[in-house]
């Protein structure tokens, strides 16, 4: 606040002032350049398979259409403890605090003074008749001076030509690419724990298959000795039935230590030690079930909910901001300056009319040679916000490529599984009919055991391309930009 006294002048100059304020040098925003316009206008996406597919609108909490409750419980911790969360949260709360910094630079800058000054001045008569009056007697001197002060300063920089306030422009921009940043890692982090998840269940599966193969085969093992202790079994059998299951409990020490991972990177993604939630998840559960349709909605409406392409846009609108912002540089700022205050000898006359000053000025200052340096300034925000609108053009192409690849590795591994699944029946059908003539007498077991690996097969790679599509299902939900929750504030 200034405490200047009224009078026309001020009055004039205060709407002078007003006026000039209202000009902002430097290029307005007017959004994002349009790339990709063909793929906006189309009402699905170029990768879309030709079924079990819809242009609806695909819910944000995706993970929810597994209707598995434990899952939904991963990911909500994962939102509230996981340390990326939480590094994007801390972001966010610097670049919002950067803004209100900018937005305060508009005001007055005022601060207050309080001082007593208490000082005792020399004698200086006794330094020119010291050596007349031969050192008789003693100087004390003049007694102390007292100062009593108390006043407020104040300072305001007119923002004549813009430069404040395409700074808080660009602040506003860069705070808006953090909140989409934290929306981005939340994205991330939901298909992260979901794919997880998703290979922990897979791992359990397959490793509850080969133990219950293992103890089939072993079964085996143990009548095929009795049978060569009786005599109507060879040696060779029982060899090739051991092999059979050393083989099949071999496969469970891989898989045994990659879910042990699993439980490990859970833990670690909900913001926990190793070993948190082995007691939680170690119980082995099926795969979870995939909805019968899919939502993936049009290819404008993936471009508009993308956080990673809304960041972009966001620094695409901050870098067009600076450049005003130090093309202000080249004009004359102008700062007004006022001080009121009290003085007084004694702080009980301090607060008196008579002890009472002020001062205003406006004070200004121009820059007017600086050899190229404000220029320098100019074209490099000028270079900064190309190399912004690029990013965009690059954010919003690679977006379009990954859902498409999403939408066709979902599409060709949901077929793949489908293969899968008849190749497994036929195996069970053969495998059980083998068994049927090997316990006739009319088959051999080297047959049986062939047909029994191969049935073995077949269903730890049917559960592995179920647990491959659920993961191509989180895959193409991340690729949609869904997951993510609005920030408050």
């Amino acid at each position: 606040m200034m405490f200047i006294r009224p009078s026309c002048f001020a009055l004039a100059a205060a709407a002078l002032l007003s006026a000039l304020s209202a000009c902002t040098v430097g290029p307005d925003y007017h959004g994002a350049p349009v790339v990709a316009q063909d793929a906006r206008n189309s009402a699905t996406f170029v990768r879309t398979p030709a079924s079990g597919m819809a242009a609806t609108p695909a819910p944000n909490q995706w993970w929810l259409a597994f209707n598995d409750p434990q899952l939904n419980d991963l990911i909500a911790a994962a939102f509230a403890h996981s340390p990326d969360v939480h590094i994007a949260q801390a972001r966010l709360r610097e670049s919002r605090s950067q803004l209100q910094v900018q937005r305060a630079n508009e005001l007055p800058k005022v601060s207050g003074t309080l001082a007593a000054v208490r000082m005792r001045e020399p004698d200086l008569s006794s330094l020119s008749s010291g050596s007349s009056s031969g050192g008789s007697g003693s100087s004390t001197g003049r007694g102390p001076l007292q100062l009593y002060t108390a006043g407020f300063d104040a300072t305001w920089e007119i923002d004549l030509f813009g430069g404040t306030r395409r700074a808080i422009e660009a602040a506003s921009a860069d705070a808006q690419a953090v909140d989409a940043d934290l929306a981005d890692t939340q994205v991330s982090l939901a298909a992260e724990v979901a794919q997880t998840y998703v290979e922990l269940r897979d791992q359990q599966t397959r490793l509850e298959l080969a133990r219950r193969q293992a103890e089939t085969e072993q079964k085996m093992l143990t009548l095929t000795q009795q049978r060569r202790e009786r005599g109507t079994a060879a040696d060779i059998d029982v060899e090739r039935l051991t092999t059979q299951v050393e083989n099949t409990r071999a496969t469970l020490i891989p898989l045994d230590a990659q879910l042990t991972d699993s439980l490990d990177r859970l833990a670690v993604l909900t913001g926990r030690e190793p070993g948190a939630l082995d007691a939680q998840l170690a119980a082995a559960r099926p795969l979870p079930v995939l909805p019968e349709t899919v939502a993936v909605g049009d290819p404008s409406v993936m471009l508009q909910q993308r956080p990673d392409i809304r960041a972009a846009e966001r620094r695409l609108a901050s870098s067009n901001a600076q450049i005003g912002e130090h093309i202000a540089d080249f004009f004359p700022k102008v700062t007004l300056l006022g001080d009121i205050g009290f003085s007084a000898g004694d702080p009980g006359h301090l607060v008196r009319k008579n002890n009472f000053s002020w001062i205003g000025a406006p004070y200004l200052q121009w820059n007017a040679l600086d050899f190229g340096r404000t220029l320098g300034n100019v074209h490099a925000a000028e270079a900064s916000r190309d190399e912004a609108e690029a990013r965009y053009t690059k954010a919003v192409l690679g977006a379009l490529q990954d859902a498409n690849s999403s939408l066709s590795r979902y599409g060709h591994q949901r077929e793949h599984v489908v293969t899968l699944q008849k190749v497994e029946a036929s195996a069970t059908h053969s495998a059980t009919l083998m068994r049927q003539r090997y316990s006739a007498g009319v088959a051999t077991l080297i047959d049986l055991l062939d047909t029994q690996r191969t049935e073995f097969t077949a269903q730890q790679n049917v559960v592995a391309g179920q647990a491959e599509l659920l993961k191509d299902f989180v895959s193409l939900q991340k690729s949609l930009g869904l997951g993510w929750q609005a920030q408050q504030g």
